[in-house]
């Protein structure tokens, strides 16, 4: 009985030193503290609950799930529990489960005001859905929208001062000024932007699902992590790297979009560089590059926002034409997610991917787009709920399949911009600094010479931003949980 005691005790000891880091942000530190609470009491509904909001901070849904199904397992009538599972459900994007689990709070807590403004805001969002699919055409009967817009039969006004593009070339010159205006938060003519994306979708529809690229001996390349909307950041790499050129290429690993509240300027950047020498800048699908994303974490509204609804679709289209990995001089394999629930995978599996869709549920390409690494050898469940975890083992054997020296990804969130794991075979590398202006991190982004190809890494600080939040364009009832 005393060593019970003194279990609940410790317990309690490390909860309140787990609410602490919470505070200070450190979510995976409050995790950890969790945990160890909840080994000497694993039956206390609060430490599950409260674990489950760290995963919640830290974008693992799946943990989150599985933390406040337990929660309600010990005890049902702890309305904390629902509460956070609803949170994780909409975080995936699963909005009729996160309608059940916020009528359960209601019906629970039936005068607390915030349980009935989330419960209205997600019959609204449920509302919303069924009439989007009510109204969807089926596939086969869809137009391309890209092939609907002549963008040179949109007039620019004489009193528009921002930058231009004469003809159809993109220039350097252009980019910069554009850049420049996006920088003083003025806009992009919308012929300009119809342009700059339509040319893109071109140049992307042509490449395969899996790009090679070639560094010559003496040249060098740089790979960038998610970036997240997050524009003043972005110009910081270029200030710090130098502008995309031929001698000067990059890859930016998707997640270009979402959360940070500057992504319009973001990808009109990236893709009018793109315009201007596809060849000095290369472009990644990541999870983020996807309808049902931008629905709640902000890019549709910001596009809603700033431009129009014709964008949203147009955007929707050409995220689809983005390929789903790259490989740097046959030695480097560069992906946003990770690796596969099965082994055997060879590079031709990859580039026979028919890429040209929303990404589905499970399979390959939603594996290349949401997996991530793990301590433990194996396969274990993804903490973010789609996709899996996978093993040092994993990594090994498919760089060896496939005659590869190493895996860089992106895609988490790291306090040092970087992480290198799997006995140095499998680098993370992410380029949103203080991601979402709560997280801390720094960012980083990697340059490889070649012909060794030997990862440099740079890490740098977040720069100041005009006073907009992150998630500003965010679904509604998403940001009521920021």
């Amino acid at each position: 009985m005393a060593t019970e005691n003194s279990n609940v005790s410790k317990a309690e000891e490390l909860k309140l030193l787990a609410n602490d880091a919470f505070k200070a942000r450190k979510y995976a530190q409050a995790i950890e503290l969790y945990t160890e609470a909840i080994e000497l009491d694993s039956q206390n509904a609060v430490y599950l609950a409260n674990r489950a909001f760290a995963h919640l901070r830290l974008e693992e849904y799946g943990s989150a799930i599985l933390d406040a199904t337990k929660a309600i397992e010990v005890d049902p009538k702890y309305s904390k529990g629902y509460y956070r599972r609803g949170a994780a459900h909409l975080g995936l994007g699963k909005f009729k489960e996160a309608l059940k689990d916020f009528q359960q709070v209601k019906k629970m807590c039936p005068n607390d005001p915030d349980a009935t403004k989330k419960l209205k805001e997600c019959e609204k969002a449920v509302m919303k859905l069924k009439f989007e699919e009510a109204i969807a055409l089926p596939e086969s009967q869809r137009r391309s929208v890209a092939e609907s817009i002549d963008f040179h039969s949109i007039d620019v006004e004489s009193q528009y001062s921002g930058a231009r593009i004469e003809g159809d070339v993109v220039t350097l010159d252009f980019v910069k000024k554009m850049m420049d205006d996006f920088k003083n938060q003025k806009s992009l003519h919308k012929r300009y932007a119809f342009q700059i994306v339509l040319q893109t979708r071109e140049i992307l529809q042509a490449l395969p699902s899996l790009v090679d690229i070639t560094v010559p001996d003496g040249k060098h390349f740089t790979v960038c992590g998610d970036v997240h909307g997050q524009y003043y950041d972005l110009l910081n790499i270029f200030e710090l790297n130098g502008l995309p050129s031929e001698e000067n290429p990059y890859l930016f690993n998707g997640d270009f979009v979402d959360r940070g509240s500057f992504s319009l300027e973001v990808i009109l950047t990236l893709f009018a560089f793109k315009c201007m020498s596809p060849s000095a800048i290369h472009l990644a699908r990541g999870n983020h590059e996807s309808k049902s994303m931008n629905k709640i974490y902000g890019f549709e509204g910001e596009v809603r926002s700033k431009l129009n609804d014709t964008f949203i679709e147009l955007f929707a289209e050409v995220f689809c034409c983005l390929p789903l990995a790259h490989v740097i001089n046959e030695k480097v394999f560069v992906v946003h997610g990770g690796l596969f629930s099965v082994d055997g995978v060879k590079l031709s599996d990859i580039r026979s991917i028919n890429r040209f869709c929303e990404p589905p549920e499970e399979g390959l390409m939603c594996e290349l787009l949401w997996s991530d690494p793990q301590p433990l050898p194996g396969r274990g469940p993804s903490k973010r709920g789609v996709g899996l975890s996978f093993g040092g083992d994993v990594t090994k054997r498919f760089l060896q399949e496939n005659n590869l020296d190493l895996v860089v990804r992106s895609h988490e969130v790291k306090d040092e911009g970087y992480e290198i794991e799997h006995n140095g075979k499998l680098i993370t590398v992410f380029s949103a600094p203080n991601y979402c202006d709560q997280m801390g991190n720094k960012g980083a982004f990697i340059r490889f010479k070649a012909p060794d190809l030997k990862p440099d890494i740079v890490t740098f600080s977040a720069v100041a931003h005009p006073d907009v939040k992150p998630m500003a364009y965010a679904n509604n009832f998403l940001r009521m949980f920021q």
